[in-house]
């Protein structure tokens, strides 16, 4: 076989595999074989990290694992979420827990590592699991065969005092070797945990970066952190820098592997929660979900080229799209974060916040996210919104109660329409959906379908109907002694399909 053939098999698979479309000529007939257009299939393996949800011996925490009913069979599978098994950060501070408990002589409630901790067993029914105190490990799950597309973990974790305290809600991510977190803090109220977890038998090599208002926070702590394979460690962000920045964003890649990054942040006066990342930098940004009754809105932005930016504020609500009076535009210095209090942005109506180039068609890309407030005094609650792409074809929010949910669904283009599921509950229950229509420029928020006879718990799935894009948030409230405890999930696609070339084998190429 000459050279010049393998070459072009392999150009001829590589340009398959980029645009879906191939042309094949075989040498001396001047003949072309054309493959097919490429084909969105259900994913056959899925991977998602769940955080350890430590750090307070008061936690409570509620694991879900949901995938979506199948709209066709396939091969059965597995969707299992599992402790750690690396002796990382996280399973030495768990031991040494383990030990202070014992000799209290309490039994804490916790994952065992031999024996998966949340299995699904057949689509679009929950699963759960819960545990107790702060030992409970990183989890790594895996998802296979007709349990694979579609599948997503909720971790939910009640703490009911001290700094810690709050509602803490984090969907489980898939690993990546980049992340961006705005809304991050050095500041001396704030205890901002960077969390890293490994699902793979080697170790990985992570760098951590920080980005305060006048630019880069130097840093020599935060280069080359080693994840030990299938593990977890966690890094106070304060300790990577002596500066104090009320806002900070945070930049996380890896040298080698992989891993899933997600920020716990804990503020003295405002409780705590999980900051996910952003979407990746966009010259447009879109932050669904903003609670009617916030107190208190804050956006962090971030620009990681060379160029600044200077966006445009628009608040999409129930009547349309506005410019928030005062604050209708923001400039954001390269490699610098901007922060901005909009106080009281929604005056009482639910709405999101999108960001556009000030000058159309002069796009410079942007990371971005909100920190929210209700409440007040010291009886106040925050949580996060983090810029997030479109629902897409699905997304899905795993952890529902019969009551505390709110579904915001936001249009920030063209009008839209989706369906929205709720599945069978975790002990009982009935499917049941409905069709929402959301109007060009505006937020709907909305209380979502319920299952009929619901026992336990449900997820919420969001599929496109029809029209433009559609960005979805979920906020879950759980209210104790008079603070509005709250955590709010952004949902973007779940990535259940992928796109396949279609590929047809054709000898005639390997004719000399």
């Amino acid at each position: 076989m000459k050279s010049t053939s393998l070459s072009l098999i392999a150009g001829a698979v590589a340009l398959a595999a980029v645009t879906g479309f191939a042309a094949v000529t075989a040498p001396g007939d001047g003949g072309t074989t054309q493959a097919k257009a490429a084909e969105r299939l259900p994913v056959e393996r899925s991977t998602l990290l769940c955080p350890a949800p430590g750090l307070s011996d008061l936690a409570e925490t509620t694991y879900t694992s949901f995938t979506p009913a199948a709209k066709a069979g396939g091969e059965a599978g597995t969707a299992e979420l599992r402790s750690s098994t690396a002796a990382g950060d996280d399973e030495k501070e768990a031991k040494d827990e383990k030990d202070k408990e014992k000799s209290k002589g309490k039994k804490a409630k916790t994952a065992d590592p031999d024996k998966p901790l949340v299995s699904v067993k057949e689509p679009g029914k929950p699963a759960t699991a819960e545990v107790s105190g702060s030992d409970a490990p990183a989890l790594v799950g895996i998802a296979t065969g007709r349990l694979a597309p579609g599948w997503t973990a909720q971790q939910t974790t009640t703490i009911e005092a001290g700094d810690a305290r709050g509602l803490l809600g984090v969907g489980c991510t898939a690993p990546d070797t980049e992340f961006w977190f705005p809304a991050a803090s050095t500041s001396k109220s704030r205890q901002d945990y960077v969390h890293l977890t490994n699902p793979d038998d080697s170790a990985a090599l992570a760098d951590i970066e920080l980005y305060g208002p006048d630019g880069t926070l130097k840093s020599d702590v935060g280069e080359g952190i080693t994840v030990p394979p299938r593990s977890g460690v966690r890094v106070l962000i304060s300790t990577l820098t002596s500066k104090a920045a009320e806002d900070v964003t945070v930049h996380v890649t890896t040298r080698t592997g992989r891993v899933g990054a997600v920020v716990r942040t804990a503020d003295s006066k405002t409780g705590s929660d999980w900051l996910t990342a952003s979407a990746g930098p966009a010259g447009t940004l879109v932050m669904p979900g903003i609670p009617a009754d916030a107190t208190s809105v804050r956006l962090v932005a971030f620009a990681p080229g060379e160029d600044d930016a200077d966006l445009k504020l628009k608040l999409l609500g129930k009547s349309g799209a506005i410019s928030p009076a005062g604050h209708e535009d923001l400039h954001v210095k390269s490699r610098m974060t901007a922060g901005i209090d909009l106080k009281d942005l929604t005056r009482g109506e639910a709405g999101s916040l999108m960001l556009v180039p000030e000058e159309a068609g002069k796009a410079t890309p942007v990371v971005a996210a909100l920190r929210v407030v209700r409440g007040k005094g010291d009886r106040q609650e925050a949580g996060y919104i983090p810029a997030t792409g479109p629902v897409g074809a699905q997304a899905t929010a795993a952890d529902n109660r019969a009551k505390g949910s709110v579904l915001s669904l936001t249009a920030p283009g063209a009008a839209g329409t989706v369906k929205v599921t709720a599945s069978a509950g975790s002990k009982g229950g009935t499917p049941v959906s409905k069709t929402y229509k959301v109007a060009a420029g505006t937020t709907v928020a909305v209380t979502p379908p319920v299952p009929d006879g619901l026992k336990g718990t449900y997820a919420l799935t969001i599929e496109t109907q029809a029209g433009g894009p559609v960005h979805a948030a979920r906020t879950l409230t759980v209210p104790l002694d008079g603070i509005p405890m709250f955590t709010v999930q952004t949902l973007p696609d779940d990535e259940g399909t992928v796109e396949v070339p279609a590929a047809a084998q054709d000898l005639s190429v390997l004719d000399d």
